[in-house]
C-alpha cells in the first residue's frame, strides 16, 4: 500500500505482531511506513504531520550520504582516523606486522601498499572487537542486560544493530569515531535488548544511562557521514 502525505510518498507495510508505528528512512532515501495491521488511514496520515520535521532531517542526512565521498590514497601524509583523531600514513621498510598505529603513525609495510585497504579494515575490525567487547560488558551490567556477543562486519550505513539472539552487530568503522560516539552507539543498541523499537520509553532508557545523550545523537547525525573508512 502506498501513503502519500503532501510531497511524502510512503510505502506502508502492516503486521500482525506490530503494536506500534514508525517511520524508516531507508539507505536509498526511500520511506517506509510500519504499521499495525489495520490501522487507519487516517492515524497513519497524523502520525507523519507529527513526524514530519525528523523526516525532512533524516532525508537530508541521506541525502549527505549519498553524495561521492573524498577516497582515500595510500600514501605518505594521509590521515586515517582511529577514536577520533587523525594519524598520518608511513610507508616503511622491514616491519614485521603489515599495519601498525606506533608513535602517533600509521606504519604500512610499503611491499604491502596494493592491499592496503584489506589491511587498514582488518586492522580497524580487531580495534573494534577488542574496544567495543570491553565497552558493552561495562555498561550491559549497568542497565540490567545480557547480549549474546558482539560482532563487527561491514553494516553499510548503520552504526549497530541488535539482531536475533541478543547479539549486538557494530560497523567496523564504528572504532573510527570519538569515544564518547562509540559510548552513545554501544547505549543505543543495548537499549534494544530492552526496547526494540523507537518509541518514548526507548528514549527515556537512553537518557537514564546516558543523561547527554541528545548531544552525542547530534553529533553523530551531523558528522558521522563525513567520518572517511578506507573506502
Amino acid at each position: 500500500m502506498e501513503l502519500k502525505v503532501d510531497d511524502l510518498t510512503f510505502e506502508v507495510r502492516h503486521s500482525t505482531r506490530r503494536k506500534t508505528l514508525e517511520i524508516i528512512v531507508d539507505r536509498e532515501g526511500e520511506l517506509v511506513l510500519a504499521a499495525p495491521k489495520d490501522t487507519e488511514e487516517r492515524l497513519l496520515k497524523d502520525f507523519v504531520q507529527e513526524k514530519k520535521f525528523w523526516i525532512y532531517q533524516k532525508l537530508a542526512e541521506k541525502a549527505e550520504l549519498l553524495k561521492p565521498q573524498p577516497r582515500k590514497e595510500y600514501v605518505n601524509g594521509e590521515g586515517f582516523l582511529y577514536l577520533g583523531r587523525s594519524y598520518r600514513l608511513k610507508l616503511v621498510d622491514g616491519q614485521q606486522t603489515p599495519l601498525k598505529l606506533i608513535a602517533g603513525r600509521f606504519c604500512l609495510r610499503k611491499d604491502l601498499q596494493a592491499e592496503a585497504r584489506q589491511h587498514f579494515i582488518h586492522w580497524y575490525s580487531n580495534k573494534a572487537q577488542i574496544y567495543l567487547n570491553d565497552k558493552v560488558q561495562a555498561l550491559a551490567a549497568r542497565m540490567g542486560v545480557e547480549p549474546a556477543g558482539v560482532k563487527i562486519q561491514d553494516l553499510g550505513y548503520r552504526w549497530g544493530s541488535c539482531g536475533r539472539g541478543n547479539r549486538l552487530y557494530f560497523n567496523w568503522k564504528t572504532i573510527l569515531l570519538p569515544r564518547e560516539i562509540v559510548e552513545y552507539v554501544v547505549v543505543h543498541e543495548l537499549t534494544h535488548l530492552h526496547e526494540p523499537h523507537h518509541t518514548p520509553q526507548f528514549w527515556k532508557r537512553v537518557e537514564r544511562v546516558m543523561p547527554d545523550y541528545e548531544r552525542r545523537k547530534s553529533w553523530l547525525a551531523r558528522n558521522g557521514i563525513e567520518v572517511e573508512g578506507v573506502d
